[in-house]
């Protein structure tokens, strides 16, 4: 593969993935939405069909890594070049967040709506220095619809679940997903992969939200971060390194027990 493939299949990749596995989420989260309060099955389906697409458009030119992990696991693996994931992870980073660029452009009134609905301005902490920040919430009311948060702060327990969660991703790649070339995903292993995200986060994803991929939440979390939302709160950075850390060790491990168990 030239760089200008990499570079293109995983950018238009993985913004496409992004787009519409954030797209469920605020489908499912915004007010003035149809899809309001459709559930956890819309969101797991919703990101499945999303890794569906995003590996079919980018598999024949890039190989469809769409994620570090991958990228990492495939690289210790021998599928893919060192001197290529550089160029591999700008490429899923720039492309995460063009996908957030662009569910904010689809739901651009939702998301007004939403954010200056007096019960959403209600629910929001007060101004510094009225309230014990401590206690006050780290994360924004429509936070999750561009990135991942834990339902109990525990960072080892977080960190352990999203290892957990990714080695189960990659090693579902890396046995029976890749292409001839075993440097990317194959037509029939872009079906299988967006199944296991599926059932990973029916299974697997009700702790942290499944982040798996950490561009997945880097990239949407930076767009949240500089977009001009009314009411948005923060973005939660002290959280961000969890679905960063966790999901590249769990991509190092199963590249490791690939090379163990199946080579």
């Amino acid at each position: 593969m030239s760089s200008s493939d990499i570079f293109i299949g995983e950018t238009i990749g993985t913004a496409v993935l992004i787009l519409l596995g954030g797209g469920v989420c605020a489908a499912v989260t915004l007010k003035r939405s149809k899809a309001q309060n459709a559930g956890w099955l819309a969101i797991t389906f919703g990101w499945g069909f999303a890794v569906l697409t995003g590996a079919y458009l980018a598999g024949g030119v890039s190989g469809a890594h769409l994620n570090p992990a991958v990228t990492l696991g495939l690289a210790i693996k021998g599928g893919t070049a060192w001197g290529d994931v550089p160029l591999y992870l700008g490429s899923q980073l720039l492309g995460a967040m063009i996908g957030a660029l662009l569910v904010y452009a689809v739901y651009y009134g939702q998301f007004h709506a939403h954010l200056t609905d007096p019960e959403i301005i209600k629910a929001q902490p007060a101004e510094e220095g009225m309230v014990d920040q401590a206690s006050a919430p780290k994360a924004g009311p429509v936070l999750g619809i561009f990135s991942t948060g834990p339902e109990i702060r525990n960072s080892v327990q977080n960190v352990v679940t999203e290892v957990i969660a990714t080695v189960v991703l990659v090693l579902a790649i890396l046995t029976q997903g890749l292409n001839d070339d075993g440097n990317g995903l194959g037509v029939l292993g872009a079906l299988v992969t967006a199944l296991v995200v599926v059932g990973i986060g029916l299974s697997l994803g009700g702790p942290t939200g499944y982040a798996i991929n950490p561009v997945r939440d880097l990239g949407p979390r930076i767009v949240h971060a500089v977009l001009p939302l009314p009411n948005k709160g923060g973005s939660d950075w002290g959280y961000a390194w969890v679905p960063i850390v966790g999901p590249l060790i769990g991509g190092a491990l199963a590249g490791g027990l690939y090379n163990l168990a199946f080579a």
